[in-house]
């Protein structure tokens, strides 16, 4: 089951307070700041509601690409359902990493049939993703299959092209929601009071982002360096001269 984290803050109508809020909650008011009219919004599957969906077709002539989890069981089973049905190759397929020490295979079937029939709103066609990862270093083959709605019609976008919007989207959560969720294991944090969470979630991302800065080729590599030599966060950071006056002798 998926849990909306506090996230940021809402002005309390009619006051000067402030009061916490997740995930779901604060999409609203930040897209409500910038202009998406004909373009494709894509979500992690907490976002996946249907409030949320007419808000993006019906009020800001937007599209929606969402991936489908526990969050919406019924859905969920649906497109399991009806997917394992398909015996029929992939619309499209992509392999990646050939040159690099991991292989990844990607590859997607789309439907229209089930529009008229999902209990979710402006449906244009449905889709089911299989990835597939073999790391050659170690011989091990990973597999993950996920399904997912979008309201762009198989006309707007195909299959290749649903493909590619999806993995956009993954290409910022490993980028940075990813790092903060397993390097700091966030989801499980147990900071749920006051501006805690909020706090802690920008001293996070001010941390992966100072290390980023450094054009490193891993974070999760080099934040395990610095969580083993104290020293090494000084030198990192700059802080290892000057940080006494001259003369100093303490």
């Amino acid at each position: 089951m998926l849990h909306p984290k506090k996230v940021g803050t809402l002005p309390v109508e009619g006051s000067e307070e402030e009061k916490q809020t997740n995930e779901i909650k604060i999409a609203f008011p930040l897209l409500d700041a910038i202009d998406i009219s004909g373009k494709t919004i894509t979500a992690d599957a907490l976002l996946t509601q249907r409030e949320f969906a007419k808000y993006l077709v019906d009020q800001r002539f937007a599209h929606y690409l969402f991936i489908v989890k526990g969050n919406q069981k019924n859905l969920y089973e649906d497109l399991e359902f009806h997917f394992s049905q398909q015996n029929r190759e992939p619309d499209h397929e992509t392999v990646d990493g050939i040159e690099h020490g991991r292989i990844e295979t990607r590859k997607i079937w789309v439907d229209v049939d089930l529009n008229d029939y999902l209990e979710f709103p402006h449906v244009g066609q449905a889709f089911m993703i299989q990835r597939e990862a073999y790391n050659k270093k170690s011989g091990k083959t990973s597999h993950e299959t996920v399904y997912g709605v979008t309201s762009l019609s198989s006309r707007q976008a195909d299959a290749a092209k649903v493909l590619q919007i999806n993995r956009g989207h993954w290409v910022i959560e490993n980028s940075c929601h990813y790092i903060i969720d397993w390097n700091y294991d966030e989801d499980r944090s147990r900071v749920r009071t006051g501006s805690g969470p909020e706090n802690l979630t920008r001293l996070r991302r001010f941390a992966v982002g100072l290390i980023k800065s450094r054009k490193v080729k891993s974070v999760s590599q080099k934040m395990r360096q610095l969580l083993l030599n104290t020293r090494a966060v000084f030198y990192y950071l700059k802080m290892s001269q000057n940080s006494h006056p001259r003369g100093c002798t303490h």
